[in-house]
């Protein structure tokens, strides 16, 4: 890949190949990506900083490997900073309930139901907290989208790569509730 550095962080947000993501995240989610980015700026930089700073006193720094990894591991970690502080910014905390908590909203558990009888658990959560082993899925999926806005014993039809799936809501809940 001619001319692309692969170890620079990159903003997902701004990549042109993808469609613009929605800034929505739950309390928890932020409370989260707060606590990576306290423990990146004073735990994770400081520490690079210091190892960085004794690997340049060792002297010449074009064949210190130690100086040259924690260089880069240092400069990995700003801009990882940068990208939460600016991404922080960006997002709008979901902090309370939906008034009618009998649909499909933001932040919602959502036990579904497919024509073969298989259940499927989800939770409709924002972009930055996407976790498949939960299966907590984006607002922005194809699935979520489709699920927003509906009632139990509603039927949800979802296109997929093998084809259109149908499932049932079987059961809407809230964190909290």
């Amino acid at each position: 890949m001619k001319g692309r550095n692969m170890t620079r962080w990159r903003d997902p947000a701004k990549d042109p190949r993808q469609e613009p993501k929605s800034n929505l995240i739950t309390a928890d989610g932020a409370a989260r990506l707060r606590g990576i980015l306290d423990h990146l700026s004073r735990v994770k930089r400081p520490a690079l900083s210091t190892k960085v700073g004794e690997a340049a006193a060792l002297g010449d720094r074009s064949e210190n490997a130690d100086y040259t990894y924690n260089k880069k591991e240092l400069n990995r970690v700003i801009a990882r900073i940068r990208y939460l502080t600016k991404r922080l910014d960006e997002l709008q905390v979901v902090d309370r309930l939906p008034t009618d908590t009998d649909k499909v909203f933001f932040g919602a558990y959502v036990s579904l139901e497919d024509d073969d009888g298989k259940a499927l658990d989800i939770r409709i959560v924002g972009h930055d907290e996407i976790d498949t082993q939960k299966r907590w899925i984006s607002i922005d999926a194809p699935m979520a989208k489709a699920l927003l806005g509906k009632a139990v014993d509603d039927e949800v039809t979802v296109l997929t790569p093998s084809g259109e799936t149908f499932y049932t809501v079987t059961a809407i809940r809230y964190a909290g509730t």
